[in-house]
C-alpha cells in the first residue's frame, strides 16, 4: 500500500468509528468485563480522542509530510509490547508504524485483549491488504526494531533482551499541573478531568500539583466532589482504602475529600487514588526544578504560558496530537531513519 492509501484507510477507520456500531459496543462491554478499569465511558472517551486527533485525514497528511516516507522502501518488522494501562494505549504506535510503511508484530497486553484486534479487523474489512501489516504474536521474534512502553521494574530485562535491536523502551512517566491561584471553576473542572480520567492510570494523568505558597486546597477539593462516582468503582475504592490505611497506620499528614488522598511530597509519581502536591516560591525557580525532572514528566499542565516550559492547557492532556509523542521521543523519526 502507498502512503496515501494508508492515510486514506486510517481516515476511513475514523469515519467508521463515528458511526453507530453494535459490534463495537459489544467489544467495549466485553473489554470492561475482562478488565474492570476499562469502563464503557473511559473506553468511549479514548476512542473519541483517537478519532479526533489521530484519524483525521488532513491532520495525518500534514503530520506525515514532516518525515521522509518512501513508497519504495523495504518494510521493517517492528515488535511492539503493549502495556494496556488505559484503553487502546498502544494504538498510536501501531498507527505510527503503519504510516511509516512497516509491519507491526504486536504482543497484546492481557489487560487489553479485545479493543486493538477489533480496530485491526475494521481496517482489514475495509482493505483486506492491510491485514498483513498487523500480525498478533505471543512472542516477539524475527524483528528489525522494537517499541516497548510503560516499563519500570522490568526495564533492565527489556534492555538486555532487546538491546541488540534499534529500540524505544519508554519508562513510566507522570504528568504534573502548575496552579497560580488565578484558576476559575472551569479550570478546576478541566484539571479534574486531567487527574481523574482513566482513574489516574495513564502517563498523561496529573499525579502532582505545584501550588503557590499559602494556596488553599479546600475549595478545590470541595469542587472535585463532583467526581465522586469514582469512589463507587470497586477497584478504585480498594486502592483508596489501602492507601488510606497506610497513611493512618504511619500517622502521615494528608488531606482528602473522600475521593482522592493528597499528601505533600517531592515525588512525581503518586499511587492510584492519590495525588501529591508541593508548594513553590516563584515560577522561575519551579521551572528550573521541572527541567531537572524532564525524564520523569510526560506533560506539564497550566492555564498560562510559562517561560522555558512546554505546557498544555487544562483539560487537554488526554487529547495528544500526532506530534505529541510519549516520553517526548519522536517515534516517526525513529521509524523513518533507523536502518
Amino acid at each position: 500500500m502507498s502512503l496515501q492509501q494508508r492515510i486514506e484507510l486510517l481516515a476511513q477507520l475514523g469515519h467508521r468509528l463515528d458511526e453507530s456500531d453494535e459490534k463495537l459496543d459489544a467489544i467495549i462491554q466485553k473489554s470492561y468485563l475482562h478488565n474492570k478499569w476499562f469502563t464503557v465511558e473511559n473506553t468511549q472517551l479514548a476512542i473519541q480522542a483517537i478519532r479526533q486527533e489521530f484519524l483525521d485525514k488532513d491532520k495525518l497528511q500534514t503530520w506525515a509530510a514532516q518525515y521522509n516516507i518512501s513508497d519504495n522502501q523495504v518494510p521493517k518488522r517492528v515488535g511492539i509490547v503493549l502495556s494496556g494501562n488505559i484503553p487502546l494505549e498502544g494504538f498510536r504506535d501501531i498507527l505510527n508504524i503503519f504510516v511509516a510503511g512497516h509491519q507491526s508484530i504486536i504482543k497484546l497486553s492481557e489487560k487489553d485483549e479485545h479493543l486493538i484486534p477489533y480496530f485491526i479487523s475494521i481496517l482489514a474489512e475495509i482493505q483486506p491488504e492491510a491485514a498483513a501489516y498487523f500480525p498478533l504474536a505471543e512472542r516477539i521474534k524475527g524483528i528489525d526494531n522494537v517499541i516497548i512502553t510503560n516499563v519500570n521494574d522490568s526495564t533492565r530485562y527489556y534492555e538486555t533482551y532487546f538491546g541488540k535491536y534499534p529500540n524505544i523502551i519508554r519508562k513510566q512517566r507522570a504528568s504534573v499541573a502548575i496552579l497560580t491561584g488565578n484558576e476559575t471553576e472551569e479550570d478546576w473542572k478541566k484539571l479534574g478531568i486531567d487527574v481523574f480520567r482513566f482513574f489516574g492510570l495513564g502517563s498523561r494523568n496529573v499525579a502532582k500539583l505545584y501550588l503557590p505558597k499559602d494556596y488553599d486546597l479546600a475549595p478545590l477539593l470541595e469542587f472535585w466532589k463532583r467526581f465522586e462516582h469514582l469512589i463507587h468503582h470497586d477497584k478504585f475504592k480498594n486502592n483508596f482504602d489501602y492507601n488510606y490505611s497506610l497513611i493512618l497506620m504511619n500517622g502521615l499528614p494528608h488531606i482528602s475529600n473522600g475521593i482522592i488522598l493528597m499528601q505533600e511530597d517531592e515525588e512525581i509519581h503518586a499511587r492510584t487514588a492519590m495525588l501529591y502536591y508541593e508548594y513553590y516560591d516563584d515560577l522561575p525557580t519551579l521551572t528550573r526544578k521541572l527541567q531537572a525532572y524532564q525524564d520523569e514528566i510526560q506533560s506539564i499542565i497550566s492555564n498560562q504560558n510559562i517561560e522555558n516550559l512546554k505546557t498544555i492547557p487544562f483539560g487537554k492532556t488526554h487529547y495528544p496530537t500526532l506530534n505529541d509523542y510519549p516520553n517526548d521521543i519522536d517515534t516517526m523519526e525513529f521509524l523513518t531513519t533507523q536502518p
